[in-house]
């Protein structure tokens, strides 16, 4: 009877996780002769950045090394102190300096904001200072916007050399699962991934881009929605092998922190299925993980979720051996979730970058 509990639970998680697992990956840039004849359209790079003096020269070395180089580089320097500004003017893009949002902004959304009105590019490309650009991305972004006809995102492919960066590896591919589900793509609240957004300067006053969700802590998610309202199309893409970034080279503490501050708040756009296959998939996965030396079947089950998940990682980030040692992922996952349900539904605040960021309702 135990056994055939066992199979269930084990048998829904991994086939929640199969369904789930759709890798639509970035396409790479076709060198046709219609391509070649389109009417150059002008690229505008913006990049928010708070304390990103380590992380810039990667991003800003990459864009000089496209086979498609933008027209302009903005970075917002968000009240740093660490030289970001002096960084980011090295390598000659625009420097704006941030001290602190204006009333109702959260920071980032003022930066991108600021930013692109200081920004003139037909196309606008919004990039996370840790993101990294194989020498064809550009382009390859600027033609899978042309040919969605909309705004579009990438979910980069998470270059994780330590083993604590590696931690993040049940985040990535749930975070994966959010955004390339199948039940997201008609769903009216689809979000955007917020490290690599690719719209047109026209869509994006035609929504009022980040003064539309100035206040919103999960800010990609709200512009998606918004684009869709107005019936300006949005597609994800995965970003192996063109666009990768290395999310937190502080290791455990410093994932976390960031992890923490809108998981919680993440799963509420989504549509119900797909929080019903990612909560299936989990407890599998959590049923495996936890109890594989207590009975043969959740043995078997911890196999079968490791070969599953070293499969799906595979475009998903530079994890290693991580998928067959699941169990420390998969705990690492729940503290920080309960953590982000004690911060945002308890305190009503999170911290991030040291700044404490009020939600509302939420204890100053």
């Amino acid at each position: 009877m135990l056994d055939a509990a066992w199979s269930a639970v084990l048998a829904a998680g991994l086939w929640a996780g199969w369904r789930l697992d759709d890798e639509k990956l970035l396409p790479q840039p076709e060198a046709d002769a219609e391509s070649r004849n389109r009417p150059r359209k002008t690229v505008s790079v913006i990049i928010p950045a708070r304390n990103e003096a380590e992380n810039l020269p990667h991003l800003l070395e990459s864009l000089r090394l496209q086979t498609r180089l933008p027209d302009e580089i903005v970075v917002v320097d968000d009240g740093s102190g660490d030289g970001t500004g002096e960084v980011a003017a090295r390598y000659g893009a625009r420097v704006i300096r941030h001290d602190e949002p204006p009333p109702g902004w959260m920071g980032k959304n003022w930066a991108l904001w600021d930013g692109f009105h200081h920004a003139s590019g037909d196309i606008v490309v919004f990039l996370d200072a840790d993101v990294r650009l194989a020498p064809h991305a550009l382009e390859a972004l600027v033609a899978a916007r042309e040919k969605a006809g909309g705004a579009i995102s990438v979910v980069p492919f998470h270059a994780a050399p330590t083993f604590g960066e590696k931690m993040a590896l049940i985040f990535n591919l749930l975070g994966i699962f959010a955004f390339m589900s199948p039940y997201e793509t008609d769903n009216p609240r689809k979000g955007l991934y917020g490290s690599c957004i690719v719209t047109t300067r026209e869509d994006y006053l035609r929504v009022n881009g980040h003064a539309g969700v100035s206040g919103e802590l999960v800010d990609d998610l709200a512009l998606g929605a918004r684009f869709l309202s107005a019936g300006i199309p949005v597609v994800n893409y995965m970003g192996w092998p063109l666009v990768s970034f290395r999310m937190y080279p502080g290791g455990v503490r410093h994932a976390a922190e960031g992890f923490s501050k809108s998981a919680a708040l993440s799963m509420s756009p989504l549509d119900g299925r797909t929080v019903l296959l990612c909560a299936l998939w989990m407890i599998g996965l959590l049923s495996g993980g936890l109890f594989f030396w207590f009975d043969w079947v959740p043995a078997a089950g911890f196999l079968l979720y490791a070969l599953q998940l070293w499969r799906m990682s595979r475009h998903a980030g530079t994890f290693g051996v991580l998928p067959f040692l699941h169990t420390l992922p998969s705990l690492f996952f729940v503290g920080v979730m309960l953590y982000s349900f004690y911060q945002t539904a308890v305190l009503g605040r999170v911290t991030w970058k040291g700044r404490r960021i009020v939600l509302r309702g939420g204890r100053k």
